[in-house]
C-alpha cells in the first residue's frame, strides 16, 4: 500500500509529538467554569426557510468573551415526547451549510442543531475588534497572548455551550445527544464530546486540530495548517521559540482533550490524507478510552469516504 505517513500497525500505537503542557487540565476546568457562568441569554427566532415536517429557527447565544453565537436549529414538527438531537459541526472557514441538509435526522426525528464557528463564513461574531469573518489564521490566533486568548479555546467552547443549551430543550432528551462533522467539523465533534461528557456518540470524519508538531515535521503545514509555517517565517524565523510555540498550541490540541470522552465514537480516516495527516488523527482517537471503532480508508485523502456518511447516519440513529 502507499503511504503518506506511518505504516498502519504504527499508527495503531502513535501517541503524538506535540507537548502538553503541564497545566492542561486546569485550564480546561476554569475554561468550562468560565463558560458556565455566562448567561447565554438565548434567542429562537423563526426562520424563513419552511418545510411541512420541520419547525427551523435561527438560535444565537452569547458565549464566553461576550461574542454572540450563531446556530441553525431545526426540530420536529409535531413530535412525540422527547427526542433524541445531533450536533453538526463544518470545515475550517466554513458555515453551518443549507437548511435541507439536516433535514434527513429531522425526518428520523431529532432535532439539529448546526453551529457556525465564529469568524469564520456564517453568523457567529468573532469579537476580537472586528465584525465578520476573519477567515484563516484561527490556529494562531492569539498565540503571543496568554493562552486564554486562543481562539480556538473559545471555539471549542461553544460547541459545549450549545451541546448544554440543546440538552435543556424541553423536547430534547438530554441522554441521546450526538455530534458529527468533517475536518474542522470532525475536530470539534471531538472537543465537543470531551468537554460536553453527556454527549452519548460521536461521529467524527478526518479531524483538524490535533498533533500541531507532527504536521509540521511532516512538512504538511499547507493548505489547512499552513498558518503553522508562515507564523514560523515571518515570527519566529530561526525557531527560537519553537518548543514555546508548540507547548502553547498543545492547549488547543484536541488529543488531549479526548481522555475525557464519555461518548461512543466511530471516526472515518483515509490513509491518504495530506490535509489532516493520518498520524495526528490517530493521536486523538488512541487517547479516546471509551467505546470506539474507525472505519479506514487505505487510498483515500480529505475527500469523501464512501458508505461512511451512511454508516454515520446510522450510528446516530441509535441514539
Amino acid at each position: 500500500m502507499p503511504l503518506v505517513d506511518k505504516p498502519l500497525a504504527d499508527l495503531q500505537t502513535y501517541a503524538g509529538r506535540n507537548p502538553k503542557p503541564a497545566d492542561f487540565d486546569e485550564f480546561w476546568n476554569k475554561a468550562l467554569a468560565e463558560m458556565r457562568a455566562i448567561d447565554p441569554k438565548v434567542e429562537l427566532v423563526p426562520a424563513e426557510f419552511n418545510v411541512p415536517h420541520a419547525d427551523c429557527f435561527h438560535l444565537y447565544f452569547t458565549g464566553v468573551e461576550g461574542a454572540r453565537i450563531y446556530a441553525k436549529v431545526l426540530r420536529p414538527k409535531k413530535p412525540e415526547g422527547k427526542h433524541p438531537a445531533v450536533l453538526m459541526f463544518h470545515g475550517y472557514t466554513g458555515n453551518s451549510g443549507d437548511w435541507s441538509e439536516k433535514l434527513a435526522y429531522v425526518g428520523q426525528g431529532f432535532t439539529v442543531a448546526a453551529l457556525d464557528c465564529r469568524g469564520q463564513g456564517g453568523r457567529s461574531e468573532d469579537i476580537g475588534g472586528t465584525r465578520g469573518t476573519t477567515y484563516r489564521g484561527h490556529i494562531i490566533r492569539g498565540l503571543d497572548d496568554r493562552p486564554e486568548k486562543l481562539l480556538f479555546r473559545n471555539i471549542y467552547l461553544d460547541t459545549a455551550q450549545l451541546a448544554g443549551i440543546v440538552m435543556a430543550m424541553d423536547d430534547v432528551d438530554a441522554a441521546r445527544v450526538g455530534a458529527i462533522g468533517g475536518s474542522q467539523g470532525g475536530g470539534l465533534t471531538l472537543a465537543c464530546a470531551s468537554l460536553e461528557p453527556r454527549i452519548k456518540r460521536a461521529a467524527p470524519t478526518y479531524p483538524f486540530l490535533c498533533d500541531y508538531r507532527r504536521v509540521w515535521e511532516m512538512d504538511l503545514a499547507v493548505s489547512a495548517y499552513e498558518e503553522l509555517k508562515s507564523f514560523f517565517r515571518q515570527f519566529d524565523p530561526t525557531h527560537a521559540r519553537e518548543q514555546e510555540i508548540f507547548e502553547r498550541l498543545g492547549y488547543i490540541d484536541v488529543q488531549f482533550l479526548t481522555p475525557r470522552i464519555k461518548a461512543e465514537i466511530l471516526m472515518g480516516v483515509g490513509l491518504m490524507d495530506t490535509v489532516c495527516p493520518p498520524s495526528t488523527q490517530f493521536a486523538a482517537y488512541n487517547r479516546i478510552t471509551s467505546r470506539k471503532s474507525l472505519a479506514i480508508y487505505p487510498d483515500f485523502g480529505h475527500e469523501g469516504l464512501p458508505g461512511f456518511n451512511d454508516r454515520a447516519f446510522e450510528f446516530l440513529l441509535g441514539l
